[in-house]
């Protein structure tokens, strides 16, 4: 993000046009997009912040477009002042919280299952974790309430809190397979 001395950092920006028709590469662009966690800058205009893991994957989604039969850039980026920048970054940890409330309340409300079903969203839940995580640029306070709360759904007497092959039970901060 930003550096007290040089200002604001350097994003990466994928400017796209997919056709209307047909509707499905359209579609799936979109889902794509939403599952990086994109900020949505204009129409046609998404940015993230750039790391090479960012930059390639905008660009996989570049190829995908014009595959489809539509335009696409990449491009690198900076704001003109820290507070775009503060504002995209706000606004890119505003829905990540939200996603994070909605896994703490279910795993709160898993709570009173039946242990067979406890562990089942344990998996679910954990795995949802780890999915908000990958596009999770500017962690909010939400993140440590969903995974203290998703701990504690796995500690609850009856639960198998090994219904998790990918979880590291020292930190509670789950990790992707090797």
């Amino acid at each position: 993000m930003s550096d007290p001395v040089n200002g604001p950092g350097t994003w990466v920006l994928l400017s796209y046009r997919v056709p209307r028709e047909p509707s499905t590469p359209r579609i799936a662009v979109w889902r794509k997009l939403k599952r990086l966690g994109v900020a949505q800058l204009g129409d046609g205009l998404v940015g993230l912040p750039a790391d090479a893991r960012t930059r390639e994957q905008l660009e996989w989604v570049a190829e995908d477009v014009t595959d489809a039969g539509g335009a696409a850039g990449v491009w690198l980026a900076r704001p003109t002042t820290q507070a775009q920048e503060r504002q995209l970054a706000a606004s890119m940890a505003t829905a990540r919280a939200a996603e994070y409330t909605t896994v703490h309340d279910e795993a709160l409300a898993a709570g009173a299952l039946p242990p067979s079903q406890r562990s089942s969203a344990l998996r679910r839940l954990r795995s949802e974790l780890r999915r908000i995580n990958r596009r999770d640029y500017f962690p909010p306070p939400e993140r440590d309430r969903a995974r203290a709360a998703v701990e504690a759904l796995a500690r609850q007497p009856g639960t198998r809190p090994d219904a998790d092959p990918h979880t590291d039970p020292h930190t509670a901060v789950t990790k992707e397979p090797s």
